[in-house]
Formats: C-alpha cells, sequence, structure tokens
C-alpha cells in the first residue's frame, strides 16, 4: 500500500432540521392550537484514532466527508430526527490542522482518541414553541442553522519509541530487518528506502519496543532537499534516537565524520526539539574492517566529532553487537518510564 504521511480533506457537518408551523384540526377540540415540532439537531463529524491505519492513503481518494441532515419536525408535537454523527478513523498519530488559517486543532496520539472537527447545525423551534397567552395561534417557526463546513490538514507523525537517522546507505534498513520482522529494501544504492518503515523489536517474551526507520538524509534536508523534509517530523515523537554512520563508505561516498556532522547540523535546523532528544552513535559495517583495526578506527570517528554520548559499533549485516544494542535500548527507556513515573 502507497504510503500517504499528509493531505486534506473537506468536512461538512449535517444542517439543523427546521421547525415546523402547524395547528391541531381535530374533532371536538375547537380550540386546537399550534402543534409543530422542533426540527432535528444535524450530525456533527469527529475524527477518532485507530491503531488499524497507518496511512492516510484512503483520503486522497475520497476527500469530501459529510454527515447527516437533521429532519424538520412535524405537526402532532413531533420532532425531528438528529441526523447522525460521523466518525472518521484516522491513524493514531494524526495532528489535525485548520487548512485555511493553520490553527492546530487537535493531536491524535492515543487509540481510540476523538476530536470534534465540524458542529453539526441547531435544529429550528417549530410554533409549539412560540404559544403564548397573547398569541395563542403563533404562526412561526425557526429554520435550522447550517452545519460547520471546513478544509482539514492532517498530519500524520508515526509514533515509535526509537528512530533511526542517518545518510543513504548508512545502513538503517538492514538493522531494522535485523533486528524485527519489517522488511524494507535493501540494496547496494541510495535512497531504497522511499517511505518510513515501523517494526517491533523483541527483547524477551515480556519486553519489547517500536522502531521506526525513514528515508535518508541529505545535506539540506531541512530546507527540503531529498526526502528529508518530508519524514524528518517522523522523528519528533520518537524517545531516542540512533545514528547510524557507515565506518567504511565507499569511495564515491563521504567520510564519516563528514556525514555525521551534516546530519547533526540538519537536526538543529529542523528544530522542533529533535537535537535534543537522546540521541546514541551507531557505528555500522564494522564487518568491512579488519578485526585489529576495528577499535582504533571507530575511536578515531569518536575523537573527531567530539561524541559525549553511547557509542555502539556493530554489524547490521552480520549482526555483530546488536543483541546487546537492543538490550540496552529496552533498559533506557524502561528508566525513561521508572523517571516519568517518580515525576
Amino acid at each position: 500500500m502507497k504510503f500517504v504521511d499528509e493531505t486534506e480533506i473537506r468536512v461538512e457537518a449535517g444542517n439543523g432540521g427546521n421547525g415546523c408551523i402547524g395547528f391541531r384540526r381535530e374533532k371536538y377540540v375547537p380550540f386546537g392550537g399550534p402543534d409543530g415540532g422542533d426540527g432535528g439537531d444535524g450530525g456533527s463529524v469527529y475524527l477518532i484514532a485507530s491503531n488499524n491505519l497507518n496511512t492516510l492513503v484512503d483520503f486522497r481518494y475520497n476527500p469530501t466527508h459529510r454527515a447527516e441532515h437533521g429532519q424538520k419536525g412535524s405537526g402532532g408535537n413531533c420532532t425531528g430526527k438528529s441526523g447522525a454523527d460521523l466518525y472518521i478513523p484516522v491513524p493514531t498519530g494524526t495532528v489535525v490542522y485548520d487548512a485555511e488559517t493553520g490553527e492546530k486543532l487537535g493531536d491524535l496520539s492515543l487509540e481510540a482518541q476523538s476530536l470534534l472537527v465540524a458542529q453539526g447545525g441547531f435544529h429550528g423551534l417549530g410554533n409549539t414553541r412560540f404559544k403564548s397567552s397573547t398569541n395563542r395561534a403563533p404562526e412561526k417557526a425557526t429554520p435550522g442553522s447550517p452545519g460547520e463546513h471546513r478544509m482539514l490538514t492532517l498530519v500524520l507523525k508515526l509514533i515509535a519509541d526509537v528512530g533511526l537517522l542517518g545518510m543513504p546507505n548508512a545502513g538503517k534498513s538492514s538493522l531494522i530487518r535485523a533486528v524485527s520482522s519489517a522488511k524494507p529494501k535493501v540494496a547496494d544504492y541510495p535512497f531504497t528506502t522511499l517511505y518510513p518503515n515501523l517494526g517491533v523489536v523483541r527483547v524477551d517474551d515480556q519486553r519489547s519496543f517500536v522502531m521506526a526507520d525513514i528515508p535518508g538524509l541529505i545535506e539540506g534536508a531541512a530546507e527540503g532537499a531529498g526526502l528529508g523534509m518530508q519524514f524528518l517530523k517522523h522523528l519528533s515523537r520518537t524517545r531516542l534516537l540512533l545514528h547510524l554512520v557507515d565506518v567504511q563508505p565507499y569511495e564515491s561516498e563521504e567520510e564519516p565524520v563528514d556525514a555525521a556532522e551534516k546530519i547533526i547540523a540538519e537536526l538543529e535546523k529542523w528544530g522542533e526539539g529533535l537535537d535534543e532528544k537522546p540521541r546514541w552513535l551507531v557505528l555500522n559495517k564494522i564487518d568491512r574492517l579488519p578485526e585489529e583495526e576495528v577499535e582504533a578506527h571507530c575511536q578515531a570517528i569518536v575523537d573527531d566529532l567530539q561524541w559525549q554520548g553511547p557509542v555502539f559499533r556493530v554489524s547490521a549485516l552480520q549482526g555483530q553487537g546488536l543483541q546487546n544494542l537492543m538490550y540496552k535500548i529496552m533498559d533506557f527507556l524502561q528508566q525513561e518510564d521508572v523517571d516519568a513515573v517518580q515525576e
């Protein structure tokens, strides 16, 4: 299925039903009086988060959504039927904006969380409502009010515990394939990943976490170069970033330190707190180096970057160092949960 993470839709709430002008016409009731009923309320439109969806692609082919109108009132003091509310399922993690004003309306980050996006119209009043001691036969009723219409921008931000970032061909797809059941495309050319992939990493029978692999970044990603700006937003919900660096790139590719510094610069340009998130350095593809050179080569990269955080040396292709990395990630996430409860 094609992955779509941003789209526009139109939502239209139902109009309220009109009130009725009616009078009793019954034998033996000489002063029947008014009996026009109220109309029904129009249906409202809600968005509701669902874990069963992972893309907004369906909205590309069905962009307009309408709730039911309220029915008009009738004689005998009969109230019109209210229009049914419309609930539109969207992927959990969807952020909703008013397309015309840019106002943020809500963030559906929890399963079954709902958001009212278009209020249904109020019902009109029948002439029974206007009966008084001085006006026993009112010929007045009010129309129902129109329901709200608006254009919405839906932006999907994937929810994951761990996000992978790095240059194209840094080995992100290989890593997520090695530690989860996700099967992104892997090849020896850049930009094999064209849309985000999510994988569940099971550390043991009782513990697991979700990892997100996004398309590789290039210099200028924060300004829209490559696929970077389109998918950088998916890292904003993660709790930990793994910065993958190819320790032994091919001759046509950038040196490890230069590649890492460009990624760091893009995170700072993007903002939204990405550069402040916990970030671990993962030096990948150590299988390309002679065993006796791994330590010195990796330490030189760390020193040149002046890296202060945790560093891991792995080979996603061979599986070297991955088990230790996954256990360390799980311990980190669990400690975060404990700290959050204590606060």
